[in-house]
């Protein structure tokens, strides 16, 4: 399968997976569908024993492409944020050892793909921010979503941090829990690489099954279904006042890179 949005190179057992759309990867249905299917068909590789997930400099992902998504009808938007849901669930639930190289802004979308992974690494850099800030966004978040925020920083601070709609520096990630170092851009694709080494070292079936007991807990809370929640998002986003605020955005966004 030849991609549009994403780069992909098998090198010594695992795989690494690039996003590669503009400069931000902004995130739209294209990205969407071919990230689920790359990491559907690695996961089903027998050569392929784990994932790293990585960006360009400075953009691990911007999040959604906003700009797009304003322009979808009902239909559209219900199945972008049903398959996007998806993706979600189908990488939280991704059996084989797999990695985040995060490799500058990840807000928003970013940090959805981000914490689905066993590890995530981070360029250091005060500019740089991770963090679910679907509430000062005007995006309706889903359970599922708070669960895995909880799963890594535990109840309360995520909490607080949800509902303030809160970008985090790398510093504040990493004393948080959300990210489990920093390094300079130049570095993070490759500890990466190395922590997938190590990983690799290990006998795999045991790894994949003591993987899926760490995280049973998490998949119990899921919805598998997701589909009042997306449900919710999509029925929302055609709210007058938001559309009105996506609007703005959208005019704001788009005169500065005239």
């Amino acid at each position: 399968m030849e991609y549009k949005t994403i780069q992909l190179t098998i090198k010594g057992g695992y795989a690494i997976v690039q996003m590669n759309r503009g400069k931000v990867n902004a995130i739209n249905r294209e990205m969407v569908k071919e990230l689920r299917a790359v990491f559907l068909a690695l996961e089903e590789h027998n050569d392929v024993q784990g994932v790293i997930l990585t960006g360009q400099p400075h953009y691990f992902s911007a999040g959604l492409d906003l700009i797009e998504l304003y322009q979808y009808d009902k239909e559209q938007i219900s199945e972008f944020f049903g398959a996007f849901g998806n993706l979600y669930l189908q990488l939280v639930q991704f059996k084989k050892p797999f990695i985040s190289a995060i490799t500058g802004h990840s807000p928003a979308g970013g940090t959805v793909l981000a914490v689905t992974s066993d590890n995530r690494y981070m360029a250091e850099g005060d500019k740089y921010v991770i963090g679910l800030n679907e509430v000062a966004v005007n995006i309706q978040i889903s359970q599922n979503l708070t669960e895995i925020y909880a799963f890594w920083m535990g109840d309360g601070l995520s909490n607080r941090y949800i509902l303030e709609g809160k970008l985090l520096s790398g510093k504040e990630a990493l004393m948080a829990g959300l990210v489990d170092e920093l390094l300079p851009l130049e570095n993070v694709l490759d500890r990466a690489e190395k922590k997938m080494q190590h990983y690799l070292k290990a006998d795999q079936e045991i790894l994949v099954n003591t993987k899926a007991k760490l995280r049973k807990h998490l998949w119990d809370k899921l919805d598998l279904e997701s589909g009042n929640s997306l449900k919710e998002a999509s029925e929302l986003w055609w709210k007058p006042e938001i559309r009105a605020k996506m609007k703005a955005y959208v005019e704001s966004f788009s005169s500065k890179k005239k």
